[in-house]
């Protein structure tokens, strides 16, 4: 299970940049909307999906309270969740 919920954390941080750092700029400096449409769409069902896996590590591991806020406040700021990833990995491996 920790491995489901590293992968989709890693994967919607990485979706979450793409909207940050390449759909929205193409929107708002160069007039293109279609990729924040897109990418924003694909981000939601990612974050989603995250949601999800972080429920059910959260029951399977028996996190606390508090740390289920951390990853989920670190899920909406950019770099974290990949530096939250090293240390699930060392924790769990």
């Amino acid at each position: 299970m920790i491995n489901i919920y590293r992968k989709t954390a890693l994967i919607g941080g990485l979706s979450y940049l793409i909207l940050l750092f390449i759909a929205m700029p193409l929107k708002y400096f160069f007039n293109i909307p279609e990729g924040v449409k897109y990418f924003g769409w694909i981000h939601g069902v990612l974050f989603l999906v995250f949601l999800i896996a972080l429920l059910l590590a959260a029951i399977k591991y028996r996190w606390n309270l508090k740390r289920i806020l951390l990853y989920l406040i670190a899920s909406v700021l950019p770099f974290v969740p990949f530096i939250l990833d090293k240390s699930l990995k060392k924790e769990y491996s």
